[in-house]
C-alpha cells in the first residue's frame, strides 16, 4: 500500500481537515488547528505532505520522524501539521486491518469514557443556567474560564467576580457537579496566587493554565500555596516539552491536544510519561470531530486518563456543530457523563465528504480575540 494523494480542507467555523488516500482505495482523516495561521498551516500540511507521497502508511513511526527530524524542529505549526497527517495513517491502518486504534495501542483499558463540557466564562452572563443545561443533559462535570482579560496587578473586584460565579454553581449543585477553572494563561503570576487561592474555597475540579506555559517554573510556587490539582498542556508539543513539567512534579494533570502534540502516538507517549510521575491526564479537544474521535481512541487506552473535553456545541463553534459533518453521529453520544467505547475501525468515524466540500467552498478566515487591558496594552486572550 501507497500513499497516493492528499487533500486538505478549511471549513467553518475553524477546522482543518486533511485526508490522505492510498492506492488501494483506502482513505483516513486528520484533522489541525486554524488558530490565526490557517492558510500557513494549509500550504506547509501540502508541502510537509508531498515529501510522504509513495511511501507506505503502515510506517507511522519512520514518517512521523521523518517530518519532525527537520533541523528547525518543534512549534506550533510543525506540530500540527504532523499530528494531523499522524491522525491519517492511523485511521487507514486501523481501516486496513478492520479494528479501532486502541486495539493497536494495546487494548481498551476502561469500559467508558467520562466527558466534562465547557459553559463560558470569557465574558459570563449567567454559568449557573449553562451549568444547569449540562446538567439536564447528564453532565456532572463542567469547565468555565475564570475571568476575562487580567493585568499583571489588578484590581479585586475580578477576583470577586470570578469567586461568585463558581460560588454560585457550588450553591445550585453542591459536590454532585466537579467544576474545572481555566485560567487560560491569562493571569500572570502576581495574581494567579491571588485568584487560586480565592477560589480553592470552592473545591475545582482542577485549575488549567494558572500561567503561561513559558511561566512554568511557577507551577510549582502556585503549587505551594493551594491544594487544588494544577492543569496545563494544551499549549505543549512532543514529550520533549513535557520533560521538564514532569520533573518539576508539581503539576497534576496534563492536557496534550492530539492535534498539536504530535498526534496518537505520541500522545500515548506522554501520557505513558506522566503515568510513571503519577499524574493523570484530562486530554484538551474543543475542536472538530475527527480530533474528538482520535483523542477516543488514546482515553480507550490509556489508565491514567480520568477525564475527556468534549466539543459538542460548546467553545466557538458557532454556526456549525461538529456532528454535521460526522455519518455516524452514534460515535459521540453520551449519557450520564459518559461516552462508549469507540468500535468501528482506524478512528471509528465516516466523514461526510460531500459536506465538507460544500462548506469548504465557503471559505474560512478565523482569527482569536485580540484584547486590551484597562490601560490599552495587550492582553491575552
Amino acid at each position: 500500500m501507497k500513499i497516493s494523494n492528499i487533500t486538505v480542507y478549511k471549513v467553518k467555523p475553524r477546522w482543518i481537515f486533511i485526508k490522505i488516500d492510498t492506492d488501494e482505495g483506502i482513505s483516513g482523516w486528520g484533522e489541525m488547528v486554524s488558530g490565526t495561521k490557517t492558510e500557513t498551516v494549509v500550504a506547509g500540511a501540502k508541502e510537509m505532505g508531498n515529501r510522504i507521497l509513495g511511501k507506505n502508511p503502515f510506517d507511522i513511526e519512520r514518517i512521523w520522524q521523518r517530518l519532525h527530524r527537520s533541523f528547525f524542529r518543534g512549534g506550533p505549526i510543525n506540530g500540527t501539521i504532523i499530528s494531523g497527517i499522524e491522525m491519517a495513517l492511523w485511521d487507514i491502518k486501523g481501516k486496513a486491518l478492520n479494528v479501532p486504534v486502541y486495539e493497536l495501542l494495546g487494548g481498551a483499558a476502561r469500559d467508558r469514557i467520562k466527558v466534562y463540557s465547557w459553559i463560558g466564562g470569557d465574558r459570563p452572563s449567567d454559568v449557573v443556567e449553562m451549568a444547569q443545561q449540562r446538567w439536564d443533559k447528564g453532565f456532572r462535570a463542567v469547565k468555565m474560564n475564570a475571568t476575562s482579560e487580567m493585568h499583571y496587578i489588578d484590581t479585586l473586584d475580578k477576583v470577586d467576580a470570578a469567586v461568585e460565579r463558581v460560588a454560585s454553581i457550588r450553591e445550585k449543585f453542591g459536590d454532585k457537579m466537579s467544576i474545572g477553572i481555566d485560567f487560560h494563561g491569562r493571569v500572570h503570576k502576581p495574581m494567579a496566587k491571588v485568584l487560586a487561592k480565592a477560589l480553592e474555597p470552592y473545591r475545582p475540579m482542577f485549575i488549567e493554565e494558572p500561567v503561561l506555559p513559558e511561566n512554568e517554573e511557577y507551577y510549582e510556587q502556585i503549587a505551594n500555596e493551594v491544594s487544588v490539582p494544577i492543569a496545563t498542556g494544551e499549549r505543549v508539543y512532543t514529550r520533549w516539552g513535557f520533560k521538564n513539567i514532569f520533573k518539576q512534579g508539581a503539576v497534576d494533570i496534563i492536557q496534550p491536544d492530539i492535534s498539536l502534540c504530535g498526534g496518537l502516538l505520541e500522545e500515548r507517549k506522554i501520557a505513558a510519561m506522566a503515568e510513571a510521575y503519577d499524574m493523570a491526564i484530562a486530554p484538551h479537544a474543543p475542536y472538530g470531530p475527527v480530533a474528538l474521535a482520535a483523542t477516543f481512541q488514546i482515553d480507550a487506552c490509556t489508565p491514567n486518563m480520568f477525564i475527556q473535553e468534549q466539543s459538542l456545541g460548546i467553545h466557538y463553534n458557532q454556526g456549525f456543530d461538529l456532528l454535521d459533518f460526522v455519518k455516524n453521529k452514534e460515535i459521540f453520544q453520551y449519557k450520564d457523563s459518559f461516552v462508549d467505547i469507540p468500535k468501528g475501525p482506524g478512528l471509528g468515524i465516516e466523514m461526510d465528504e460531500d459536506k465538507i466540500k460544500d462548506v469548504a467552498q465557503q471559505g474560512l478566515v478565523w482569527t482569536n480575540p485580540a484584547w486590551e487591558n484597562y490601560d490599552g496594552t495587550i492582553a491575552e486572550w
